[in-house]
């Protein structure tokens, strides 16, 4: 097999001595490979040769083959297993050849060994045809996408923000969480930072890669008290004034106006990330549940508890809504009179929308269309048309309470999906479906009967009317029984698979037919950040994920293996590494310790320790006089 990509240089190696090379090859050790040579780092990162070792090594295919010798122990290696080649088996020109070869005792002739060698290689290309779960013009990096699904995984808790006061120290909760790209990636230093609500109502800023400070270190801090709702200085010891910890959607960034918007009770209210400063603020009429993520002149979807709302960020509020309210008669009457429509509102039977999300365009991910789907706990997916706001355009029925929605811009067909989990289309097929088809993807994570459930339903678009094109769903999947068995928390999409967590504690990550699963990885128990406990090491203990992200680059070209999860638990942050070693340790946010500090701590210690041993020595001196009758009396 001939390596695609290999330059002059590299022509003096055969491909046999390259590819067992880098075979041998750690994959750790490909990126360090730009130390010495970035061509040959370059040859390793081979995009079809990491593509093979995706698919070899993939559940998909072991079970695959398993499923094959199960059935037909003595054909499963021979012939493909095609439609066309079981409906017809004279269409192959080879299987006449077969009969006869084995009427005249010729199956051990090289021309047999050459037909069932060519025969092997159509059955691998038509299986990997079949797993294949890219998509025309999708860009992926298979070097990432083997580490991701087969490489060692590593739990690395970032920075705990902590408050110091009178010599005590406590730590300070993140009560939500959303990534922030200045300038949108492009800021020349790749720069990802999370933004998150703390509990004392400031703002904190995490560097997530290391490119301004620390990886996973705080960048900046505001002040407190500036994200509740009476502002700083006032009476804010109530929960009822600050972040609500039930809502997990609770921050939008607008990467290119750098500003963050975060729902306090029924106020949002708007941040400038530069400066860490509130900017304005807006109430609505009931308590806000769930906001979208921020396009480009694309309004945000704000879900209240009876409620949606469009928010354009760019249209001011009238001040009689920044302003605090006054009981006066002639701001009653005005605004009784006041020729100002309302803002348009979609009011819900059904209560609590808990996730949003706005379609994204074909072939711009940072593009959306006009639709929006809203999810709760309510048993129906609701989809509004921006530009027909607000009807309800159609809602597809889960039955199951949803937390959290993803879409991605490719087709899915449910019995394209299950005929391809057995192998089952030609190469030709599967080209077919990927590329005479537009579509979209949609994927609900959520709890039916206490389990965990995902769902994925394909959309489409219908007979266009005279405004636009309305969306139809063609066809859906609901995994209920081996997906998780608590309910899922979050879900998002990550390279080419599905991932999401559950109340057990775990993260998992799945194919794109929602029914094959890649890993899964425990969160664990952060245990730099607390003291220490008899029940902390306990394998119950553990965290959960209420919110994942993917932490994919914006700018371009991305780094191999940059491609991480980032998650919140409700109180902390965290990150899974594709690392052997975690990237960073609690220890190594710590100060430099000061000399006179460290000399008092171990005078401490020792005075701790002579302390010890003459309570040992007491008691040993006790139960040594007992034994002559001579200890205290019982009863």
């Amino acid at each position: 097999m001939a390596l695609p990509g290999r330059s002059s240089r590299w022509d003096v190696l055969p491909d046999e001595i390259v590819l067992q090379i880098i075979s041998y090859l750690d994959p750790f050790h490909i990126t360090r490979l730009r130390l010495v040579s970035r061509k040959l780092q370059k040859l390793c990162l081979d995009d079809e040769l990491w593509k093979r070792r995706c698919f070899e090594d993939s559940s998909w295919y072991q079970r695959l083959t398993s499923r094959r010798r199960l059935i037909a122990p003595s054909d499963s290696d021979d012939e493909p297993r095609d439609g066309a080649a079981q409906l017809n088996p004279e269409a192959s020109g080879d299987a006449g050849a077969g009969d006869e070869e084995n009427a005249n005792g010729e199956e051990h002739s090289p021309e047999a060994a050459q037909r069932r060698q060519r025969s092997h290689r159509r059955q691998e290309i038509q299986d990997m045809a079949n797993w294949d779960p890219s998509f025309p013009g999708e860009r992926l990096c298979w070097y990432s996408e083997y580490v991701q699904r087969n490489g060692p995984a590593c739990v690395n808790w970032l920075q705990t923000p902590r408050i110091r006061e009178r010599g005590v120290e406590a730590i300070i909760e993140a009560r939500g969480m959303e990534l922030y790209y200045p300038y949108g990636g492009n800021d020349g230093l790749g720069t990802m930072l999370a933004v998150s609500p703390l509990d004392d109502g400031s703002i904190c800023l995490w560097d997530v890669k290391g490119t301004r400070n620390k990886p996973g270190s705080i960048l900046a801090t505001s002040k407190s008290d500036i994200l509740f709702i009476d502002g700083p200085g006032s009476q804010n010891t109530r929960r009822s004034k600050r972040v609500d910890t039930g809502v997990t959607e609770c921050v939008s960034v607008d990467n290119h106006r750098h500003r963050a918007y975060f729902a306090v009770q029924s106020h949002l209210i708007e941040i400038d990330l530069e400066r860490l400063e509130v900017v304005s603020r807006e109430s609505f009429e009931w308590s806000i549940t769930a906001l979208s993520k921020i396009q480009n002149d694309v309004p945000l979807t704000v879900g209240t508890s009876l409620g949606i709302h469009l928010f354009d960020p760019r249209a001011r509020a009238r001040p009689a809504q920044v302003a605090v309210e006054r009981v006066d008669q002639n701001d009653i009457f005005k605004s009784i009179f006041d020729p100002t429509p309302l803002l348009p509102y979609a009011p819900l039977s059904q209560p609590t929308p808990v996730s949003i999300v706005h379609l994204p365009l074909h072939g711009a991910s940072d593009l959306v269309s006009h639709d929006i789907y809203v999810a709760g706990r309510f048993s129906n997916i609701l989809h509004y048309d921006r530009r027909k706001f607000p009807v309800i355009m159609d809602s597809i029925y889960s039955g199951a309470t949803v937390n959290s929605l993803a879409a991605t811009p490719h087709p899915f067909s449910c019995l394209d999906s299950e005929i391809r989990r057995h192998g089952e289309l030609s190469a030709e097929q599967v080209a077919k479906s990927k590329e005479g088809s537009e579509g979209w993807t949609l994927v609900a994570g959520g709890t039916y009967k206490s389990k965990g459930s995902l769902e994925i339903f394909g959309l489409s678009q219908a007979v266009a009317d005279p405004v636009g094109r309305e969306m139809m769903q063609n066809s859906s999947m609901k995994n209920r029984q081996t997906a998780a068995s608590a309910p899922i928390l979050s879900v998002a999409n990550h390279g080419s698979k599905i991932v999401f967590s559950d109340g057990a504690g775990s993260i998992k990550w799945f194919e794109r037919d929602g029914l094959t699963e890649c890993r899964r990885l425990r969160i664990g128990h952060c245990e730099g950040d607390d003291a220490p406990s008899l029940f902390a090491s306990m394998s119950a203990a553990g965290e959960l994920a209420r919110k994942i992200v993917s932490t994919k680059s914006r700018e371009a070209p991305d780094q191999p293996n940059d491609d991480n999860v980032l998650f919140w638990t409700g109180e902390r942050l965290g990150l899974v590494s594709f690392t052997p070693r975690p990237l960073y340790h609690s220890k190594d946010f710590e100060d430099e310790p000061d000399p006179d500090a460290l000399a008092e701590e171990e005078e401490r210690r020792r005075y701790a320790d002579q302390m010890r041993e003459a309570l040992d020595f007491q008691a040993d001196e006790v139960r040594y006089m007992n034994t002559f009758g001579s200890g205290p009396p019982h009863g």
